[in-house]
């Protein structure tokens, strides 16, 4: 049974998921305060006596991780900056609430990373508008000669704002690439160290196995040997009382 921190924690975590799924103003500064709330409350579970599986635990650290990093990559100042910090943030992989589909920070996530492109994409528009509307302002009354070399220049301004485009799409996929082989060496070595676990697990079943078969063994030695006293001690007295017998139905010669 979950104890009172664990659930007014889950209440928390929710109502920061609630807040981080919203479009949200400057002036907005209750998920901060929230999320540093739950860091030191997640501190607290890890040390109460009741605490939860660490399979939880750790899902709780990652819900937790995603919403701090949210919050830093939304104080960047660069959209492109932006982008990149939300390629490295790992959103949650279950729900946090039973009457939730799918986990919230995962839906928050992809917001995030869409929001983030959207104005990287926008910042190099604006750049390449605002370039080009200052050539067509010092374009009004050249020669036809200048005109051309300004005709030129347009096309040579496209194609530097088609491999900005270019170079921030390759950003992008290479911020991806890094993420996901983060991802696929953290899946390796959990798997490493269950195989771990399971190989440690199950050496100390064949030692108490061994243990068990060692006792035993000696259980029977102790019992074989008290055997062969007994059968040693029968076999002496049979022979005693036979040589009375003996003696005793054949007697001395005289």
């Amino acid at each position: 049974m979950a104890s009172r921190l664990e659930i007014n924690f889950v209440r928390l975590l929710s109502r920061c998921e609630s807040i981080a799924s919203e479009k949200r103003g400057e002036a907005e500064w209750r998920l901060e305060k929230y999320v540093g709330a739950l860091e030191e409350m997640l501190v607290a579970l890890r040390k109460n006596m009741s605490k939860p599986t660490p399979e939880v635990l750790t899902e709780y650290t990652r819900k937790v991780d995603f919403l701090k990093g949210l919050l830093e990559a939304e104080k960047l100042s660069s959209p492109t900056e932006k982008a990149l910090a939300n390629q490295f943030l790992s959103p949650g992989t279950t729900p946090t609430i039973a009457n939730e589909r799918m986990a919230v920070t995962k839906t928050v996530h992809i917001q995030s990373k869409a929001r983030c492109t959207g104005e990287m994409r926008d910042e190099l528009l604006s750049t390449g508008f605002s370039n080009k509307e200052t050539e067509l302002r010092n374009r009004r009354g050249l020669p036809t000669d200048e005109r051309q070399s300004a005709a030129e220049l347009d096309a040579i301004l496209q194609h530097q704002h088609n491999l900005q485009e270019k170079i921030a799409e390759d950003m992008l996929n290479l911020a991806r690439n890094l993420k996901n082989n983060t991802l696929a060496a953290q899946s390796i070595i959990k798997q490493d160290n269950q195989t771990l676990g399971q190989s440690l697990h199950q050496a100390d079943l064949n030692f108490e196995k061994l243990k068990t078969e060692s006792e035993r063994l000696e259980e029977n030695a102790k019992k074989s040997v008290n055997w062969l006293l007994w059968l040693m001690l029968i076999l002496v007295s049979f022979t005693f009382i036979s040589m009375i017998l003996f003696i005793r139905i054949f007697p001395r010669l005289r």
